[in-house]
């Protein structure tokens, strides 16, 4: 699996940002009446998709959101192994990035992925509705839960992430916190390390979550608990992990890992915490078309939803390992607040300075990276 890299000056994200649309774009998430009824749903086998991609070139080009360079190597893996003629570049970076960077290639004609995987979920619909997107329906698209997809193909999630917060069981003992609610506990003060909430779109809600649960006065304990903040959803895991920190804040686990994993990642019933489906399209002007087609249908196969790292399927024929409940069954999870939020940009933009005011202007390098306009190419 290839990953280039272009390391352009910092002008590149600004540019892209000029030509990116703010509009809110989940009005339109729903396709009108009659879109995407002429789509039939996928009937080829992986096989003889393979064997279309192969003889069309057996190249492949995306765009997945992710913290690290090497986030999805395991799924990139994955796919080599299954289809080893196919030559895969994935490109990963914050998808607020690959968003506005997408948008640029759009309106220059030198487009570079054939698929984005993205947590950006409301540029989805607004590119479906630019008509910037293959409508297209994978086999067993009339399995995937409804809130997982356009009725009209334009996309789909493939993925459930979901962010809460997280403990060393060990180092915590009895007083391990309960629900967010405990975490301004004056014991944990220097303990706890936390992603920026406004750095990422989903740390950002999450703590919005929280305030709106627990109210201001609690976000002020919490300002007062001397926190260590990080660029990256995976940093305060890896501090709690490596014993530096007690709690993390912020960032991805499984309700199914073994009781032995550290961190123990924590959902508390009755307490938000906030899930969401990674959206995934396929571009009109996608150069490799059949291996975009495949990757897609392979994606959302039993077999790798089945292979889901913290349980959960997008498909509703799909059941949850170890007395796990689909999320869409989960009130708190906050399923359908998280695209609602994310085309409302004004109103991210209040709470993403808001929470500048209270933790300070984010500090690092990016963590991917600094990849430029046209990476991958």
């Amino acid at each position: 699996m290839s990953r280039r890299r272009a390391l352009a000056g910092g002008a590149a994200a600004l540019g892209a940002a000029v030509l990116g649309s703010t509009r809110s774009a989940e009005a339109v998430a729903t396709a009108p009446l009659g879109v995407g009824k002429g789509v039939s749903e996928e009937t080829r086998t992986l096989d003889e998709l393979y064997r279309e991609a192969s003889a069309h070139g057996g190249k492949l080009v995306v765009y997945a959101g992710g913290d690290r360079a090497t986030s999805m190597d395991a799924i990139g893996a994955a796919f080599l192994a299954a289809f080893p003629d196919i030559e895969l570049t994935m490109v990963v970076d914050y998808s607020k990035f690959h968003d506005v960077r997408i948008d640029h290639q759009l309106a220059t004609g030198t487009l570079v992925p054939d698929v984005a995987l993205l947590q950006t979920v409301q540029n989805f619909p607004r590119w479906a509705e630019e008509g910037r997107l293959l409508r297209y329906k994978p086999a067993g698209f009339s399995k995937i839960h409804n809130a997982f997809k356009d009725p009209g193909g334009a996309w789909m999630a493939p993925v459930v992430i979901a962010f809460s917060y997280m403990y060393d069981a060990t180092t915590a003992g009895p007083a391990a916190p309960r629900s967010p609610a405990d975490l301004v506990d004056p014991r944990w003060r220097g303990k706890i390390a936390s992603s920026y909430p406004h750095d990422d779109d989903a740390v950002l809600y999450l703590y919005k979550r929280y305030v709106e649960t627990y109210g201001w006065s609690w976000l002020d304990k919490l300002v007062a608990q001397d926190m260590q903040f990080a660029r990256g959803s995976f940093t305060p895991a890896a501090a709690v992990g490596a014993r530096r920190k007690v709690i993390g804040i912020g960032g991805s686990g499984s309700l199914v890992a073994p009781a032995t994993t550290t961190p123990t990642w924590a959902v508390a019933d009755g307490h938000p915490f906030m899930a969401w489906g990674q959206r995934m399209a396929i571009f009109n002007d996608a150069a490799n078309l059949a291996a975009a087609k495949l990757y897609v249908n392979w994606m959302l196969s039993v077999e790798r939803q089945q292979a889901a790292f913290n349980g959960w399927s997008v498909r509703t024929d799909v059941t949850p390992p170890g007395g796990l409940k689909p999320v869409w069954q989960y009130p708190d999870s906050n399923l359908d607040g998280f695209p609602r939020f994310m085309a409302d940009r004004a109103e991210a933009e209040r709470w993403r300075q808001t929470f500048a005011l209270y933790f300070g202007e984010v500090q690092g390098e990016p963590t991917p990276g600094r990849l430029g306009l046209h990476p991958g190419r």
